[in-house]
């Protein structure tokens, strides 16, 4: 039992080198960041969705635009709704005081909601990096921290004049471990920044059908 005790994780931590044992740190925390982000991320996205789809009805049920804008303000908090206030607000600034229209309105308009995309998009993509990082470095510290392990495994090995498996293998599983660790940790950020990436793209690619939707009926309020 006690040898079976002394090949726990724990125990292969605590027997490794200094080195190792700051390596396996680091990638036990980046696992924990990168979890940290995976989960605020799924929590924003599932936000942004439910959200759009409040505002879409609210947007399609008919009722008059400068109605709809004085109910959600000029600031308010969802992303499709910022980005109708930023549209709002340009084509109410366009209008002269005698009622017609500052030339170069469809422009403006266009302009405004493409900067409140913008500020949505680095908003949503915020922390993807993070992951990404993770994911293609991860790897790499780990099999650091497993070659200095095996280095010091076989100066162990040297020093004791002997090849025997007993004395071996301690020195080999600690350095190991640092692998199995840089995977632990690299894995999960590899799929879910791919995963988020794409659902990321997919709330932008909806906020900028909607800005093209709203900026064809102000074209047509316009063109009458």
């Amino acid at each position: 039992m006690e040898a079976a005790h002394e090949f726990t994780m724990w125990a292969l931590f605590a027997r490794a080198t200094i080195t190792v044992k700051l390596v396996m740190i680091m990638l036990v925390a980046a696992s924990v960041w990168c979890w940290a982000v995976i989960i605020d991320k799924t929590i924003q996205y599932r936000k942004a969705r439910a959200e759009a789809e409040i505002f879409d009805r609210a947007f399609w049920s008919g009722e008059p635009l400068d109605g709809l804008f004085d109910q959600i303000g000029a600031d308010p908090e969802g992303a499709s709704e910022k980005i109708f206030a930023a549209g709002m607000l340009e084509w109410r600034r366009s209008h002269r005081q005698d009622g017609g229209l500052i030339a170069g309105a469809t422009a403006r308009i266009d302009r405004s909601m493409d900067v409140a995309i913008v500020k949505e998009a680095a908003r949503l993509q915020k922390g993807l990096p993070i992951l990404a990082t993770v994911g293609s470095t991860a790897p790499f510290v780990g099999l650091f921290g497993t070659v200095w392990g095996i280095m010091n495994a076989f100066i162990e090995i040297a020093e004791a004049q002997t090849t025997n498996l007993a004395v071996v293998a301690p020195g080999i599983a600690e350095a190991l471990l640092a692998t199995g660790l840089g995977l632990l940790a690299a894995i999960p950020a590899v799929i879910y920044y791919n995963k988020l990436s794409s659902d990321s793209d997919q709330i932008v690619s909806g906020y900028e059908a909607f800005a093209d939707e709203f900026a064809t009926i102000l074209s047509r309020q316009l063109d009458s």
